[in-house]
């Protein structure tokens, strides 16, 4: 990789240890990478791009009743609009490898975040319920490239600390997930009870986070986020056939099924609550403890899984915690509510730990790449019917024992696949 070259070399080629002391005196600098500067602008872009992959999902959830009430939105409706996310998410996210090639990575990450500005500033002043889905999907489109392509920017400016950088930026998705669930209805409460203030009001954080990559844009010839001519003029790698890798499949198993489970608490999991006897201060209070338990381990998880050969411990560690919280809401959803959020908060710490093997798992940035695109796109595919299919069961059942019981059956083949992804090998050596 290009970042990752530090040999000096002169107009002519690399020099020798024994060329004459004119000739290097006279050959340029030695390349020693991007300038701390760069490095520190790069981390603040990957910061704050992932505190905005969650809250236009998270602030619409906290006013999804006023709405449905606002623009005359049916349940049917309403109900697909909980299974957009998902659907743009591996919709837009196959997108992302063809738009790096193209354009950069920092460049498309810029572009995204630029869709989630003007989709959120757009969906609260248009009227109808097909321009506030289309608005979504614009902003949902940006998330999704961005999505795919923070395990890449980490790969290639921070090689060396892809645990920690990744542990950085799931920390900040976990918190600007948990601050939207929290907050926004405070906030809508505060601006007079509009909930098109409410959501809105989100498009200030987005644009705020465009600004870092426009000085990385303008110095995209010498980027090290850009192949150059020197590795242009190298011959190409055989093409990844990334479906015939066992590990890529396993990952984007683990991947679906881990989002599956998050997308039914986000979804779910207050109205169990609710049902139990919880008030619904508190049940809004519950997930939000949910959602902050990944601030914390999002950074520590990243850090310790990138020290192990195998990621197996953790996964079956995870799993334990989701199952346990799982039986807890069968058993007494109102009795252990607090220690059942702060299980499930702790299960769904899945994700950064995908985000960590995607980077683990292939040697390549452009393996990563598609490894990226992959298991984030067919994942988010898998993950579609959960949530609707909770809903479906806990209407025909009349109660959450069904349901319950279809989360934590789920949770077993997450495990099952997360040990298969985190076995020490990677696609190249599969595909």
């Amino acid at each position: 990789m290009r970042d990752e070259e530090t040999t000096p070399q002169t107009a002519t080629g690399t020099l020798s240890p024994g060329a004459p002391a004119a000739t290097r005196a006279a050959a340029p600098a030695p390349r020693t990478g991007p300038s701390p500067w760069t490095l520190r602008l790069v981390a603040i872009g990957l910061v704050l791009t992932a505190l905005n992959l969650r809250p236009a999902i998270t602030s619409l959830g906290a006013l999804l009743e006023e709405v449905r009430d606002g623009l005359h939105m049916s349940g049917s409706v309403a109900g697909v609009l909980t299974s957009v996310p998902p659907l743009c998410f591996a919709v837009f996210g196959v997108m992302a490898p063809r738009l790096a090639r193209r354009f950069g990575p920092g460049a498309v990450v810029c572009a995204g975040m630029v869709a989630i500005t003007a989709g959120l500033v757009i969906r609260p002043l248009i009227g109808g319920t097909a321009g506030f889905l289309a608005a979504s999907a614009l902003a949902l489109m940006g998330i999704a490239v961005s999505n795919v392509l923070m395990p890449v920017i980490v790969k290639r400016w921070f090689p060396d600390r892809v645990g920690s950088m990744t542990g950085l930026y799931s920390m900040a998705l976990a918190l600007g997930t948990s601050l939207a669930a929290a907050v926004t209805v405070p906030l809508t409460d505060a601006m007079g009870g509009s909930w098109k203030a409410g959501l809105g009001i989100w498009a200030v954080l987005a644009a705020a986070a465009i600004l870092p990559w426009l000085p990385l844009l303008r110095a995209r010839a010498t980027a090290h986020d850009e192949p150059g001519p020197a590795a242009a003029a190298q011959p190409q790698a055989p093409e990844l056939r990334i479906t015939r890798s066992r590990t890529a499949w396993a990952l984007a198993c683990f991947f679906g099924l881990q989002a599956t489970a998050a997308y039914i608490t986000m979804g779910w999991m207050p109205q169990i609550f609710r049902d139990a006897g919880v008030s619904a201060g508190t049940a809004g209070v519950l997930l939000a403890v949910t959602m902050a338990m990944g601030v914390p381990l999002a950074f520590v998880i990243p850090r310790v899984a990138a020290r192990m050969r195998t990621q197996g411990p953790i996964v079956v560690f995870l799993g334990a915690c989701g199952l346990t919280g799982y039986a807890g809401l069968y058993l007494a959803p109102s009795g252990g509510a607090w220690a059942w959020a702060l299980l499930l908060g702790i299960s769904n710490c899945a994700f950064p730990l995908a985000l960590t093997m995607i980077g683990m798992r292939a040697r390549s940035g452009a393996g990563v790449v598609r490894l990226s695109a992959f298991a984030q796109s067919t994942g988010y595919l898998i993950s579609i019917p959960g949530p609707l299919l909770v809903g479906v069961l806990y209407q025909h059942s009349g109660g959450w024992g069904v349901p319950i019981a279809l989360m934590a059956a789920l949770m077993v083949p997450q495990m099952v696949m997360g040990v298969l992804a985190g076995r020490d090998r990677t696609i190249e050596d599969e595909s």
